[in-house]
């Protein structure tokens, strides 16, 4: 879902990171990764986040008639699986596996912008296979309609929330701690589960992929459109905010020079 990690194994170093003492983090090799490898590391990252995400809900809907249980079961499930993937596929793609992460780095640019659409394309057929995998290991059909409700004004600002938090925790996690973005992400989207009304998607390509579950993961089809722009609205507006509060453009050496003195 996640983050630009692997500037530095792209197109050099990412702006406004300081590298701390120590061995490099995790996303900071050097070595250079083609886009092909990209792209497969983006759609089994998705696949495997969405396996878990669906899989976790249909394992915990049918261990408990307890809703909140099974909520944490799934919460805790999806934390921590994100926190696996960023580390071990940072390195290659960034671990985005979220068309609107990659389209904020790309506005940044900090990612070409021709390789966005092959990204989300990447994301999206990922969460879709993973959402399938689920359901066959489970016995279930691959693919399903949900029918599960989720519109309305209160879900929209939830999204708008769940977004924006997953961003600025991204993008001001690289800029001052790159060797914790796997758990800063993990943490706050297990978190995010729990006091958005919507259980934090923050992500297209995850809704999509959940549209085509009818479990306990579900979204409705024609839910999908009002998620998906909340979800780009959340995360413009803390790409906005991380530009002026963290001062991107100024040099870190100076960044306590910010305003006038009177």
């Amino acid at each position: 879902m996640i983050l630009e990690l692997n500037q530095q194994a792209v197109e050099g170093p990412v702006p406004g990171i300081r590298r701390p003492d120590g061995p490099e983090p995790a996303g900071m090799s050097a070595q250079t990764f083609p886009l092909s490898r990209r792209l497969a590391a983006e759609a089994l990252g998705t696949l495997l986040l969405l396996a878990t995400v669906v899989g976790s809900g249909i394992m915990a809907d049918g261990l408990t008639d307890d809703t909140a249980l099974a909520l944490l079961a799934n919460t805790l499930a999806t934390g921590a699986i994100l926190v696996v993937l960023i580390t071990v596929l940072g390195p290659i793609s960034g671990a985005h596996f979220n068309p609107v992460v990659s389209l904020v780095f790309a506005l940044r640019r900090e990612l070409p912008a021709a390789s966005v659409p092959a990204y989300i394309a990447a994301q999206i057929l990922g969460g879709i296979a993973g959402t399938m995998l689920a359901h066959g290991m489970f016995a279930l059909p691959l693919l399903q309609a949900s029918d599960t409700i989720r519109s309305g004004g209160a879900q929209w600002l939830a999204e708008v929330t769940a977004t924006f938090g997953l961003v600025f925790v991204i993008l001001s996690g690289i800029r001052f701690r790159a060797d914790a973005v796997a758990w800063l992400v993990g943490l706050y989207i297990t978190a995010a589960y729990w006091f958005t009304a919507s259980t934090s998607f923050a992500n297209p390509a995850v809704a999509i992929a959940r549209s085509l579950t009818h479990t306990f993961s579900g979204i409705r089809p024609i839910d999908l459109p009002g998620f998906i722009v909340a979800e780009v609205v959340g995360a413009l507006l803390a790409m906005m905010l991380a530009g002026w509060l963290l001062m991107d453009a100024r040099n870190p050496d100076t960044l306590t020079e910010t305003e006038p003195t009177p």
